[in-house]
């Protein structure tokens, strides 16, 4: 019988919002990315999703790709500094579920892993934080100076996720059906139809209709919305407005 894990997703399931947007903001601090960038380029769709008539994955793509082409031919060292510091000044604005949720399975010896589609230079600092087992997250490439060449190895989807999970699984000897999957996004549908305890935090209405249609999660699945300071668990066929 192999070991008993929990696998989370971090932006939107543990961090209350997005290790990237948190790192954009401490990189225009130092200008590495030029504040005008973000007036130009981004406020537009974030004021949109702000007022809730935009959609927030369009402007994380916008942002991610900004945040990309301005990385590029930044040493990696001065990008791990600044990460030091986003960590260090926001590593704990997580969901108290979440929270307590990490420490139960520590308490039960349960190995913890963190898979997500932040850059890994932040996915391993959130790890650090929190004693996960082992990460996985979206690889930025650098050249033989260390400069980073704007390439990535992505981990936000689906199946670069499923990939990486059956790895971990591999390695770790892991067993499913005893095991936690927790996530927010389609993007962690995978994780949650793996293993045999998947628990939605606060999913995004596409997530949301995957867990309503599928068999493998509907029966199963628990949905955990926390507001302010109170914790809901509900049903898998709830109605969306």
């Amino acid at each position: 019988m192999g070991k008993i894990a929990a696998f989370f997703d971090i932006d939107g399931t543990i961090y209350r919002e997005s290790l990237m947007i948190r790192h954009f903001e401490k990189l225009m601090n130092y200008e590495v990315i030029p504040r005008k960038i973000w007036f130009t380029e981004v406020e537009d769709l974030y004021t949109e999703w702000k007022k809730r008539y935009g959609d927030y994955e369009e402007y994380l793509e916008l942002l991610a790709h900004v945040y990309l082409e301005h990385l590029k031919g930044i040493d990696k060292d001065f990008v791990n500094y600044i990460a030091d510091h986003t960590i260090s000044d926001s590593g704990e604005y997580i969901f108290k579920y979440s929270r307590d949720q990490l420490l139960w399975h520590r308490e039960m010896g349960h190995l913890i892993f963190f898979v997500s589609g932040s850059p890994d230079f932040l996915v391993s600092r959130m790890a650090n934080m929190y004693k996960a087992t082992d990460w996985r997250g979206t690889e930025y490439k650098v050249d033989e100076e260390n400069k980073i060449t704007g390439e990535i190895v992505p981990m936000w989807g689906s199946d670069s996720k499923n990939h990486a999970i059956a790895e971990l699984v591999k390695l770790y000897d892991v067993d499913v059906e005893n095991s936690y999957a927790y996530g927010d996004t389609t993007g962690d549908f995978s994780m949650l139809s793996l293993m045999g305890n998947p628990i939605a935090i606060n999913p995004n209405e596409a997530l949301l209709e995957l867990i309503k249609t599928d068999k493998r999660l509907s029966d199963r699945a628990s949905i955990i919305i926390e507001r302010k300071n109170v914790i809901y668990k509900v049903k898998s066929d709830v109605e969306t407005l």
